[in-house]
């Protein structure tokens, strides 16, 4: 009989057995461990070997820390300050099959070049990869051994009946559950250990046991992170290449992407989504429930408030924005602060979860993006800090650190983590105008310099490899994709074309990166360099073009990049940021091209361009061969039948199916108004009869 999947963590493995039944006597043998890998894993079967089953939740042990909750899990009860806004304030190795993602590749990659720049291809896996050495499991003991003896002297055939159900196949718990928790504008500084002066234990203690990520990147703006995390596309490869998906417009991710949490259905996963969605809601088509996720529990906007949950888009344009699955969640309008609200919601999921059953959490926190709310116990120790909205960004950021815990323990307590994999993310980098800090690197949210797009990031899981290490290969959100289907053992299909890597042997093994790229964007609408031009760009590339591009080392940025200060902590000393305090850039009249060695520069100080011009030739040419695989942007003009006005109140679908019928009946009216000879009552009754027609459909 083939091996049972493994356990972790000191846990008992059990083995096969070799059965041999003689008259009067029934024994089993272990089997032998000289012959536990004689046979080749199907490629079904590598990812169970290779992680573990987890243990059932009501065996788990939590120490005398872990089973107390912290005041961020209970409801109600607390002091807040809701001040401003709203209510308040390598190489494959011989012999090594190819993984999933190395069988899909990336099509849509530009064509070879000469160049040593070009990507290689992903990695194998072998079976065991990733596991820690905790994970070498205990032969039984002889209790179990006696057991199984009785139990084959009563039958031979029911034995192998109970064989055959107890190892065959996929065993509950083989697949790890995975959880992804992402942090909304928080900056590459705004963690304890970078340095910050907000305190987070909680994911300074994660990270210090997991796998930091060091040289990772996200997009500079919310939908465009989340809409690669759950697709593995650039933005350029599903039309969203331009800014965010604004409230009012008929848009979302397009539907004929398929979506991790789909994809996870496929291999057996319960979805459950939890926080803000931002990747549009125009059409009920458009909903998380629609996209692959079971359940659904947040906002469907970019932001509002914590905790009333309405959002005005403009003057007059106001509405709820809470949902439960497809319809507004006015039940839980109980004035909780939304970052409590959600870590509750989760422990609930993870309290009704059958933990011996794979599930994907996506954990999709509202902090810290503004408006800037937190409960009041959360200013307690940052009293001192004289910047307003620092000091409520820092309150924010605690409180989101304590609900990290929170998520920690209930995974513990319900029996789910010595199987997880846990991710924390960003989703970009901070705003310094609202408290957040991405010193030292420059720019910030909105931009393409480091200060936008590089992260805050690390794994955390038992089945690291490698753990309390620090990774410094490159890594995008576009990796997520591929990586957390293989760990779940999951299928990627080749006409998906994916634009991510499958890395969970560099970030759990320390292997070199499969990814040695990253088009940060290409974006065609964006406001023009008034000075780029083709000629600049060697007649490559219009650089008046906002576009920027990663190749090893190198990193080059056109057209217009957007702001680009260095914000150093001292600047939030007063009521600013005070811009006093910031180091300026003037540039040269003109320049519409930058070039870095972002290896050897991460903080962006020393331009290169006008020494290494072949580089900035080669990576322009890279940018015009990532174009010709471009799709037409997606970024339609505003609907007025948007309005939550219209939809009771609520943001949420507006755009109706039979809205097709709107325009016959136009052309009914027409035909009526050309029948002269019809008398002018019946007449009016048929106009009557098309203005309300369409009225009804306006207003649906």
């Amino acid at each position: 009989m083939a091996e049972k999947s493994k356990s972790h963590n000191g846990h008992i493995c059990e083995k096969s057995f070799l059965v041999v039944i003689q008259v009067g006597l029934h024994f089993v043998k272990p089997f032998s461990p000289e012959f536990a890998y004689v046979s080749k894993p199907s490629p079904a079967r590598r990812g169970a070997a290779r992680r573990g089953s987890g243990q059932d939740g009501a065996g788990q042990q939590l120490s005398a820390e872990d089973e107390q909750l912290e005041p961020g899990a209970r409801l109600g009860g607390e002091e807040e300050d809701r001040g401003g806004g709203g209510r308040g304030g390598g190489d494959a190795a011989a012999g090594r099959a190819a993984s999933p993602r190395a069988r899909s590749g990336r099509r849509r990659q530009p064509a070879a070049s000469p160049s040593r720049h070009e990507p290689q291809p992903a990695r194998g896996r072998r079976p065991g990869h990733g596991l820690s050495r905790d994970a070498v499991s205990r032969a039984p003991g002889p209790g179990k051994m006696l057991a199984a003896g009785v139990l084959a002297g009563f039958s031979a055939l029911s034995l192998l009946a109970y064989g055959y159900l107890s190892w065959g196949g996929a065993e509950p718990g083989s697949q790890p559950h995975l959880v992804f928790i992402l942090a909304d504008d928080q900056g590459f500084r705004d963690v304890g250990y970078h340095g910050s002066e907000i305190r987070t234990p909680a994911l300074d203690r994660l990270a210090a046991e997991g796998v930091k990520l060091e040289n990772y990147y996200v997009q500079p703006m919310c939908t465009p992170s989340r809409s690669q995390l759950i697709t593995g596309k650039y933005q350029i490869h599903t039309g969203l290449q331009h800014s965010i998906i604004r409230p009012t417009q008929p848009n979302c991710l397009p539907l004929d992407n398929m979506t991790l949490p789909q994809k996870l259905k496929e291999v057996g996963y319960s979805t459950h989504m939890v926080g803000k969605w931002h990747l549009g809601f125009y059409r009920k088509e458009c909903m998380p429930t629609q996209r692959g996720f079971d359940s659904f529990f947040g906002s469907l906007l970019g932001s509002g408030d914590y905790y009333t949950h309405y959002k005005c888009d403009s003057p007059g344009i106001c509405g709820y924005d809470l949902y439960e699955n497809d319809n507004a969640a006015w039940d839980h309008d109980n004035g909780i602060y939304s970052t409590q609200m959600y870590t509750q919601k989760v422990q609930q999921i993870l309290q009704s979860h059958n933990p011996k059953k794979p599930i994907f959490l996506y954990i999709a926190y509202q902090a810290v993006h503004s408006p800037l709310q937190a409960p009041g116990k959360y200013f307690e120790n940052y009293r001192s800090i004289n910047n307003i909205n620092r000091r409520r960004y820092a309150a924010m950021l605690a409180c989101l650190d304590e609900a990290v815990h929170n998520v920690t323990l209930a995974l513990k307590r319900y029996g789910y983590y010595d199987n997880s994999i846990i991710i924390y993310s960003s989703d970009n980098g901070g705003q310094p105008m609202a408290g957040g800090s991405n010193w030292p690197l420059r720019g910030s949210k909105g931009t393409y310099w480091e200060g936008g797009i590089r992260a805050v990031g690390f794994v955390h899981s038992p089945l690291l490899k490698n753990k309390g290490s620090v990774c410094k290969e490159l890594v995008h959100i576009t990796d997520w994709f591929p990586t957390l289907i293989t760990l779940a053992e999951g299928r990627i299909d080749e006409d998906i074309q994916l634009d991510g890597y499958d890395i969970w042997e560099t970030i759990s093994e320390g292997r070199r990166s499969p990814r040695v790229d990253i088009l940060h964007n290409i974006d065609p609408i964006y406001t023009k360099a008034k000075n780029g031009s083709w000629t600049a760009g060697f007649g490559i590339w219009n650089t008046a073009i906002q576009s920027a591009i990663r190749v090893n080392h190198w990193k080059l940025l056109t057209g217009n990049p957007g702001y680009s200060d260095w914000v150093p902590p001292q600047a939030f000393s007063n009521a600013g940021p005070n811009r006093w305090h910031n180091e300026r850039v003037s540039w040269s009249a003109g320049k519409t091209v930058w070039l870095f060695n972002i290896t050897a520069d991460p903080y962006e100080r020393v331009d290169l361009s006008g020494k290494y011009p072949e580089v900035v030739k080669y990576l322009l040419w890279r940018l015009s061969q990532f174009n010709k695989t471009a799709v037409p942007v997606r970024y339609p003009p505003k609907d007025p039948r948007s309005n939550p006005k219209l939809n009771g109140g609520v943001w949420g679908p507006w755009f109706k199916d039979d809205e097709k019928k709107k325009k016959p009946g136009k052309n009914k009216k027409g035909e009526n108004k050309q029948k002269k000879k019809k008398n002018k009552k019946k007449s009016n009754q048929k106009k009557g009869q098309s203005l309300n027609c369409r009225s009804w459909l306006a207003g649906g």
